[in-house]
C-alpha cells in the first residue's frame, strides 16, 4: 500500500469497504476517485502553495459557500492536506463544450458573482491578475528561472494591459475558469476547484472563460452581452481582449513559477509554458490589429 493509500483509507468517513483510483488532469493537485457503500467521492490532496497565493484553509471555506450557494458539490470532509468532496458523475467540460455553452457559462458566472459574496466567510481575499504577474516576475526572478531575461518584457506588458481596463464593480470571482473547472450533469452546470476566488472584477472570469477556451471574438462578445444583458460597448470589449491576454500571461507565468515550486505527477510545466506564451502571442496579434499596442 503506498503512503497515499494508507491516508486515504485512514479517512474517519468511509462506509466499509473502499476502492481508490486516481483522478488524471490536475496541474498541481493529486486527486482521487474513491467508492464505498455510500457512494462515490472525490478525494483531493494539495498544501499551501505561497509562491501561488494559494491557502487551503480559505479554499475550504470557499468550496464549503459555493456548495451552500448550489454551485458546487458537497464538501464531505476536511483536514489540513485534504478535502473530500460529493461525485457528481458530471461531464468535464473541454475548450469545445465551454464555446458551445457559453451563454449558460454567462449566466453561471453572473450568478456566482452576485451570490457569492452572502456566502463567504472571514477575511477577504482580492485577486488582481496585475499584482499576481508582477509578484510571479519577484518569484521568477529570485528563482534564477530560465525566462529572467523576458521578465522586463512581461511586465512592461502588464502594466500596458492593467491600464486600459474599464472600471466595473466589485464581484467575488471565480479566477480560474479553466474549462476543466466546469461539469455538466445534464441538467445543471457546476463550479469546481476554488483555489483562486476571491473578490475581483467580472472581467478576469470573463476573460479567462473565453481565453481559456480559445472563444473568436464573436463568441467572445456573446459572451459579455449575456453577463451584462446588453451588447458591450467598445470599451468593455478592448477591456475585455486585453484581459484575455492578460489572463495568458498570467497563465504562462503560472506555469514559469510551477517549473520551480511543482512537481505533479504526468504535468510538463516547461511545455505548458511554451504552449500558453505562443497563445499570448497569438492573442496579442489579434489584439493588436483590431487597437494597435495596449
Amino acid at each position: 500500500m503506498t503512503r497515499v493509500e494508507f491516508r486515504i483509507r485512514a479517512l474517519p468517513l468511509w462506509n466499509g469497504a473502499i476502492s481508490i483510483e486516481p483522478l488524471t488532469g490536475g496541474l498541481s493537485n493529486e486527486s482521487f476517485l474513491v467508492a464505498d457503500a455510500g457512494g462515490k467521492h472525490v478525494v483531493r490532496f494539495g498544501k499551501d502553495f505561497p509562491f501561488h497565493h494559494v491557502l487551503r484553509q480559505r479554499e475550504v471555506m470557499v468550496a464549503r459557500a459555493a456548495a451552500a450557494a448550489g454551485f458546487a458539490p458537497q464538501v464531505e470532509f476536511a483536514e489540513p492536506g485534504v478535502m473530500v468532496s460529493e461525485f457528481l458523475g458530471a461531464t468535464t467540460y473541454g475548450p469545445q463544450d465551454v464555446r458551445a455553452n457559453r451563454l449558460r457559462i454567462a449566466r453561471l458566472v453572473r450568478d456566482f458573482h452576485t451570490t457569492m459574496p452572502r456566502h463567504v466567510s472571514g477575511a477577504g481575499f482580492m485577486f488582481w491578475v496585475f499584482h499576481v504577474n508582477r509578484d510571479y516576475a519577484r518569484t521568477l526572478e529570485a528563482g534564477n528561472s530560465r525566462m529572467e531575461k523576458r521578465l522586463p518584457e512581461f511586465l512592461a506588458l502588464n502594466d500596458a494591459l492593467e491600464a486600459v481596463q474599464q472600471p466595473l464593480p466589485i464581484v467575488f470571482g471565480h479566477n480560474d475558469l479553466l474549462p476543466a473547472n466546469f461539469l455538466d450533469d445534464g441538467a445543471k452546470l457546476w463550479l469546481i476547484d476554488f483555489e483562486y476566488a476571491g473578490f475581483n472584477t467580472a472581467m478576469f472570469d470573463l476573460a479567462g472563460a473565453a481565453s481559456n477556451a480559445g472563444m473568436p471574438a464573436e463568441e467572445s462578445e456573446e459572451l459579455l452581452a449575456e453577463y451584462f444583458g446588453h451588447a458591450p460597448d467598445r470599451g468593455i470589449v478592448r477591456s475585455h481582449a486585453a484581459m484575455q491576454c492578460a489572463s495568458l500571461l498570467r497563465e504562462a507565468m503560472w506555469s514559469m513559477v510551477s517549473e520551480l515550486h511543482l512537481s505533479a505527477p504526468g504535468a510538463d510545466y516547461a511545455a505548458y509554458t511554451d504552449e500558453n506564451l505562443a497563445r499570448l502571442d497569438a492573442a496579442l496579434e489579434a489584439y493588436r490589429m483590431k487597437y494597435g499596442n495596449p
